[in-house]
């Protein structure tokens, strides 16, 4: 067994831990020192105060794997690092769907990071997958909400289960590269609470992440750093949070503000500077020193938290399990797109026979492209390629050939010979296995991509291979979104995603059936890239980007306006089959829905299904998506058994944001829930009536008529007046009003502080007078 060992011990190890004085000791520290907790001593440690004891702790980048570097620190991943575990990154691993698998990983992550002696890995990032575009998608799990904090909630409780910490980012509506220190994501209210926000609330909610990290961007113009509305008021009062907000690498802009605004630690090192703004800022009175007493204290609670868990978990690390369960990781984030029959008899193109002749073609199954670039490269402990591990699961000839360089230039002569290298190994093979993707200076941290096309000699050389071989699979490495111009002319696609280290043996094990596929994908792909939700509003234009979809964003798009994408959210193939039951639906005592539906194994092989429930409110009084997803779980199964999955859809998550009031509110009505293989294939469907939440609307002035009636209390006495004045005019009620018009109805949008100038509901002829209709209104709001 292979044995990594921590590669040097940071200030707070475990010996530290058991001789540090307790926390009543660090309560007696000068205004310098408070203010000096409150940034970092370098690129990746906090500062110490060594006359009261606290020692310096390390935070170091993530998410899929720990980057700890040797020497001096960089965030954009250029300088040396220890090896550790890639796994895959969020773009495979939350294609897997898979709670307990990405707990596992969490764990696994956890357990590197304790044996380095790291307090905090920085990550998992859920920013919701805006656009294809945005550079650093392969970072995220998702362009839905649910998804992203369910996954999100799974791999931090997994890594902080073993003594460390970490770091929920980037907060919030960090959805592009471009001008990513500046530029202001201007949201509405609902679409930010209920799209960009829904999944950080989760992981707070059900996970405490011992830090929170708070993006570049600004919100609707406020730099994230120094967001109160963000930091406080949202996370820490409305959410619960009690950990500690630490800013983005270099995301501090004004540091007074932000200490103000909740913005806990500023990273990396400000050489002091910013310590002197606070502490000249409390000497001078324009900082209350109570609001540094804060910040300094939620500090000293990690580094007490580290402390703690420091030594948890003791070296060497076990280089084969961690890189094995790297590898069933692999497996279970491949989406099996698609896997038409070919051949007499017709039989679908996958799983490969081991004894077939095979041609593996491409670069990327030599070198792989396994993770994405930027502040999240891990240096593996080893690295699998696909070729290998398709030689080593093979029983028959393997042929292989380049096919195409992802070298920037490259001359025209070399370029086809490649591609006449690739048709030959073709033409002599039973099943060409095409590898294709984005080379890694496509897609990478800081900038965004130009379009979701694969390079042109790609395109071209399948096109040619197809002519010489029609049994072609196409596998794709990719951190994001690719157009897929052959769809209807390959048999077979594999989407790999990014793998992580041993995406090679992944890869193999699913191409020869060895792994049934059961991934699905967490994000559309679509047809083009004009049809996607934010095309006429990415990446904006003078640093402010206007969110224009509204909550439209991803399926949610699609799906309103009925139109065809590539491939949808949800969907994903297996090597069997599963038929769905008709599916029952509940409230339970706690007020969640109970969603339980059959599903039957109906093929020849086991396989796991991840069952979806989405749900919807038809004439719903607020916009809404044609459907939306709630839950989702797996289901694992023999050839022909079936099992009850039982879903539960929090009360909570069929909340809209009202912008009226300011808060999460419960629509009532009859809720149509649909049991689904993918947003695009819904299995089974039931309605179901769900009691909404009790609240009244206030009624002011600019009140309509139709609110005022709606009222519980004003409701009554309007609609009375209305009545007395009707009756009172008796048959001359019929000569003012057109034939066939609703007088109601036509009144209904009129607000009642106009209403004077209509007479209407005095009843007598009179007029009804502003203090009649505030004297209403003041009477209805305290009734109600």
């Amino acid at each position: 067994m292979a044995d990594v060992t921590a590669s040097s011990p940071r200030p707070l190890d475990g010996s530290l831990a058991r001789s540090v004085e307790p926390p009543a000791a660090w309560a007696h520290l000068t205004l310098e020192e408070k203010a000096s907790l409150t940034s970092g001593a370098s690129f990746w440690y906090t500062k110490p105060v060594e006359r009261v004891g606290v020692p310096a702790i390390m935070v170091t980048d993530g998410p899929h794997g720990l980057r700890k570097q040797r020497a001096s620190g960089d965030h954009l991943g250029i300088g040396d690092s220890v090896p550790a575990t890639c796994f895959p990154p969020a773009v495979g691993l939350g294609s897997s769907w898979d709670i307990e698998l990405i707990h596992r990983v969490g764990e696994a992550l956890g357990t590197e990071t304790s044996i380095e002696n790291v307090a905090v890995l920085l990550g998992p990032g859920i920013n919701i997958k805006r656009s294809p575009l945005c550079g650093r998608n392969f970072e995220y799990f998702s362009e839905d909400p649910i998804v992203s904090g369910v996954l999100g909630t799974a791999i931090v409780t997994g890594i902080q289960s073993k003594g460390v910490g970490t770091s929920l980012k980037h907060f919030a509506a960090n959805n592009q590269e471009n001008d990513r220190m500046r530029a202001s994501s201007d949201v509405d209210p609902r679409p930010l609470r209920e799209i960009y926000l829904r999944g950080f609330q989760r992981v707070v909610e059900d996970a405490q992440p011992w830090t929170v990290m708070c993006s570049y961007n600004r919100i609707n113009g406020v730099y994230a750093s120094q967001d109160h509305w963000l930091l406080t008021e949202v996370l820490r009062d409305e959410w619960g949070y009690d950990g500690l907000v630490v800013s983005d690498w270099g995301a501090v802009d004004e540091r007074v503000p932000g200490l103000a605004a909740g913005m806990d630690l500023e990273m990396p090192s400000s050489n002091g500077v910013t310590d002197a703004q606070l502490v000249a800022a409390v000497r001078d009175g324009s900082l209350d020193e109570s609001v540094l007493d804060v910040a300094a204290n939620r500090v000293l609670d990690l580094v007490r938290k580290a402390t703690e868990g420091a030594g948890a978990v003791q070296g060497p690390l076990d280089v084969d399990a961690h890189h094995a369960l790297a590898r069933e990781a692999a497996g279970r984030s491949i989406v099996l797109l698609k896997n038409a029959p070919v051949g007499e008899p017709a039989e679908p193109l996958l799983p490969l026979a081991k004894d077939a002749k095979i041609a593996v073609i491409g670069e990327f199954a030599e070198k792989p492209r396994y993770q994405g670039a930027g502040s999240s490269m891990i240096s593996p402990t080893r690295l699998d390629s696909a070729l290998e591990e398709i030689r080593a699961l093979a029983t028959g000839e393997v042929a292989y050939a380049r096919g195409f360089s992802t070298a920037l230039e490259v001359p025209g002569d070399e370029a086809e010979a490649l591609r006449d290298e690739a048709v030959a190994a073709a033409s002599r093979a039973d099943v060409a296995v095409v590898f294709l993707g984005l080379p890694a200076r496509l897609e990478s941290e800081g900038y965004d991509r130009e379009d979701i096309d694969l390079p042109a000699a790609q395109l071209e050389l399948l096109d040619a291979v197809v002519v010489a071989n029609r049994n072609v699979v196409v596998v794709l490495s990719n951190g994001g979104v690719v157009a897929l111009p052959f769809a209807a002319s390959v048999p077979a696609i594999l989407e790999g995603w990014l793998l992580g280290q041993a995406g090679g043996g992944g890869t193999a094990d699913v191409l020869f059936g060895d792994v049934n596929p059961s991934g699905k994908l967490t994000e559309t792909i679509p047809a083009r890239l004009e049809d996607t939700p934010a095309f006429l509003d990415f990446p904006g234009e003078f640093s402010h980007v206007r969110y224009g979809e509204g909550l439209f964003v991803g399926y949610r798009w699609y799906d309103a306006r009925r139109m065809e994408v590539a491939y949808p959210f949800g969907h994903g193939l297996s090597y069997t089959t599963f038929s769905y039951g008709d599916a029952t639906a509940a409230v339970n005592a706690d007020g969640d829905v109970e969603v339980t539906v059959e599903v039957t194994n109906t093929g020849e092989r086991a396989g796991r299904e991840v069952v979806q429930v989405y749900t919807s409110l038809p004439g719903s009084s607020v916009q809404r998506a044609p459907r939306e997803l709630k839950a989702f779980a797996s289901v694992e199964l023999q050839p022909g058994q079936t099992r009850a999955a039982t879903l539960t859809v929090r009360r909570k998550d069929l909340a809209y944001w009202d912008i009226r009031v300011g808060r999460w509110v419960v629509e009532g009505g009859e809720y149509m829930v649909e049991v689904a293989a993918s947003s695009r294939d819904i299995r089974s469907s039931v309605s179901l009536l769900v009691e909404g939440d009790a609240f009244t609307l206030p009624l002011s002035r600019s009140s309509s008529m139709g609110e005022v009636l709606r009222h519980p209390v004003a409701g009554p006495i309007v609609q009375a007046q209305l009545a007395r004045m009707m009756a009172g005019m008796g048959d001359g009620a019929a000569s003012i009003m057109p034939e066939g018009v609703d007088f109601t109805k036509m009144m209904e949008s009129f607000p009642i502080g106009r209403i004077g100038m209509m007479g209407a509901l005095a009843g007598d002829g009179g007029s009804v007078s502003p203090e009649m209709i505030d004297g209403l209104i003041a009477m209805a709001n305290a009734q109600a």
